[in-house]
């Protein structure tokens, strides 16, 4: 079945992601599988939890906002150096500045209980990290068709409450 969306359905822009991960390998391959599917998102990498908060809030060494801007969406690991995902998951979900930006936990957990409390502090999804490349790019494939065809990202400069 083939589908067709007007440009209006689709972003308008690449979207800016933010990958919050710690192992150069997992980095690595994150990375060539989105250069592989050819969907042209701007992403953005931390190795852990304070460094993806000052990323978010601009501070410390990410506070030139054109360079590092506020992330559309945010890949987060769970087990991460200095403050782990659920922390950060946590502390986003707790400002208002932050708390619409949705969170993919992209993580090598498969256990139940990461994944309902991931669900439970506020995730937009839980994707377990598939073990082998192929699968990888397959999920980058449906993970961009969703982001960027289907569903609508807000637009942050609405000015919060």
């Amino acid at each position: 079945m083939e589908e067709h969306f007007s440009q209006e359905e689709k972003n308008s822009k690449p979207l800016d992601i933010l990958l919050v991960e710690d192992n150069e390998t997992d980095i690595k391959i994150t990375l060539r599988a989105f250069s592989k599917v050819k969907i042209k998102n701007n992403i953005y990498v931390v190795n852990d939890g304070e460094e993806a908060l000052d990323f978010i809030r601009h501070e410390g060494k990410y506070q030139d906002k054109e360079k590092f801007p506020r992330p559309d969406l945010i890949l987060l690991d769970i087990n991460l150096p200095k403050m782990d995902g659920f922390q950060v998951l946590e502390a986003l979900k707790k400002d208002i500045r932050y708390n619409y930006i949705p969170i993919v936990m992209l993580t090598s957990s498969r256990d139940q209980e990461d994944i309902a409390r991931s669900y439970r502090d506020g995730a937009a999804s839980f994707i377990p990290k598939p073990l082998n490349y192929d699968d990888f790019v397959k999920v980058v494939e449906g993970f961009n068709f969703y982001w960027n065809m289907i569903n609508k990202l807000p637009n942050p400069d609405i000015p919060k409450e």
